[in-house]
């Protein structure tokens, strides 16, 4: 019995220790919340080792995607595998405005990455609609808004967001990024003028900071600008400047190109066409990848210089570029289906295992119910047979007590004391074989209940006991069943007439064959029967309503 319990105490530490707490998951993922602003790939480390699907505690379960998709951003990973970033919107949206914003943000990022940017767009103008929400609190998805636009949209919307930000974020180094990319909207829609005054202002500003290396940047970007406003030589005159000031074989290449271009709208053709040899052999020494992109603009110019000499238009140069470029789109390509397909098994196999443990964990928690209620009934029979020892042992002991008090050299010397001599004589021998309950004492005492056929099975031959009690007291019995017969039970009238000879409640279990507790559940019968109070005496008030 004791084995059992301690090896049902054993598998229920067992299950709690197989699966980890609910303040160990929040530990991890507040720990994590610490540190993802400034170090985005340690956040990861540490939410990496929860399982999601062990999370149950909605308020957890949001914060830990809330947390993923929020380091992934950060990182500028590939956002495929944060589809779960939904269920932190829907927790947060009426719950905690930023980090509701900022949900609803990485979800158009995540649109975004999955291929659907027209609704990512939509779904960012509409949180920059919000009303009512403080300004701190936009500047997340208006920085998303504007950067996103400017590649994937040429909408009135874009300089919108760009303008919002520069009025509301004040940061220095934020006001910057915020005019450039003011700078490339309005380039991109074709407003030279605007993009010439805003790139102008940024040069001043990095001229008046010392920033050379923003200085050298801006001042680049601006060579193409004046070409585009057919100031050609304005452009050279700057690239004259950069061909002093340039690392060797840094943007040399560049230069020369933006100076072949200007030649050749000038309509210096061989000019431009010695600045582009330049440009090739300045660009023989970077890598592969870069010239790849530079070929993207030097093939075009070699197309054109091609038809000015022959006046025949041929596309294999263009076609070597868009086969180049069709390759790397392809490979992309490949890359997001990986990492969606990645992202997939990822999901099933987390589905799997989840499925797995709660069938481990039902399974586990039917083996300690069903322990537990193996051990209640055995502790139950085990409790149930000692108190039948007990009450056995009280049984013995009443039985000895009125043998002791009563010994057969003794004469009686009232009316109770016969009686109980009658009773010992009936009941001596069935004290001597329930001391030693043998399967053939058991056999004797089946035997005694049936010598006497009016005994109808009991231990004591009541009408015998009943005539005595009328005989010593003044006919007792048969006043109390004429008066009460029909509303006393045979066990009730029983218990009476032995409370009235003078029997204690253990001598009436021995005599009668039941328990203490019977008893005194028969006692509580009779006074309600009867209209007693509970502490009123039963044979006082027999002794005065059945007196003859």
């Amino acid at each position: 019995m004791k084995n059992l319990i301690w090896i049902l105490i054993l598998a229920a530490l067992g299950m709690v220790a197989c699966s980890r707490s609910v303040s160990y998951y929040d530990d991890v993922i507040a720990h994590a919340e610490t540190v993802v602003s400034e170090d985005p790939d340690s956040a990861l480390s540490m939410l990496e080792v929860i399982d999601p699907t062990e999370l149950s505690v909605d308020s957890l379960k949001a914060k830990y995607h809330y947390l993923m998709a929020s380091a992934h951003e950060m990182q500028g990973h590939v956002m495929l595998a944060d589809s779960m970033i939904r269920y932190s919107v829907d927790y947060y949206k009426d719950r905690d405005l930023p980090r509701a914003i900022k949900s609803a943000t990485l979800l158009a990022l995540y649109k975004l990455w999955s291929g659907d940017g027209r609704t990512a767009i939509k779904q960012l103008d509409s949180l920059s609609n919000l009303a009512n929400v403080p300004d701190s609190l936009m500047i997340y998805p208006l920085v998303k808004r504007a950067y996103w636009g400017l590649k994937v949209s040429n909408s009135e919307n874009n300089r919108k967001s760009i303008r919002r930000l520069l009025s509301i974020d004040k940061d220095s180094a934020s006001q910057n990024l915020y005019k450039y990319w003011l700078y490339v909207d309005y380039l991109y829609n074709g407003d030279n003028d605007s993009a010439l005054v805003v790139l102008n202002e940024l040069i001043d500003k990095a001229i008046n900071d010392k920033a050379s290396s923003k200085q050298f940047s801006y001042e680049y970007e601006k060579i193409g600008v004046l070409e585009e406003m057919d100031r050609y030589d304005e452009s050279l005159l700057l690239t004259d400047k950069f061909l002093e000031k340039a690392p060797e074989n840094s943007i040399k290449h560049y230069i020369h190109l933006w100076r072949s271009l200007a030649l050749f709208n000038m309509g210096k053709m061989d000019m431009a066409i010695h600045e582009l040899g330049k440009a090739d052999s300045c660009a023989s020494v970077i890598s592969d990848a870069e010239k790849g992109y530079y070929n993207s603009f030097a093939y075009v110019l070699y197309t054109v210089f091609d038809f000015q000499k022959t006046g025949k238009l041929k596309l294999i140069r263009m076609a070597q570029i868009n086969n180049i470029q069709k390759d790397n789109l392809l490979r992309s390509l490949s890359i997001q289906r990986e990492s969606e397909q990645n992202a997939l098994e990822i999901e099933n196999k987390r589905l799997i295992l989840k499925a797995k443990n709660e069938r481990q964990t039902a399974m586990t928690v039917i083996i300690v119910l069903a322990g537990f209620l193996i051990s209640g009934i055995l502790s139950w029979y085990a409790l149930n047979r000692k108190r039948k020892a007990i009450e056995k042992e009280e049984q013995v002991e009443a039985l000895q007590k009125m043998v002791d008090e009563l010994t057969p050299s003794a004469s009686p010397s009232s009316g109770q004391e016969s009686l109980r001599r009658a009773m010992l004589q009936q009941l001596g021998i069935i004290k001597m074989v329930a001391e030693t309950p043998t399967e053939q004492n058991r056999e004797m005492l089946r035997k005694i209940s049936s010598i006497d056929s009016d005994t109808k099975g009991a231990l004591v031959n009541w009408n015998n006991v009943f005539e005595i009690i009328d005989n010593l007291y003044a006919g007792f019995y048969s006043c109390l069943h004429q008066r009460y017969g029909d509303l006393l039970t045979d066990r009730e009238k029983q218990i009476i007439v032995l409370m009235m000879a003078g029997f204690s409640t253990k001598e009436i279990s021995v005599i009668t064959a039941q328990t203490t507790a019977t008893i005194y559940v028969r006692k509580s019968s009779v006074r309600k029967k009867l209209g007693l109070p509970e502490k009123e005496d039963i044979v006082a008030f027999l002794h005065r309503e059945v007196s003859v």
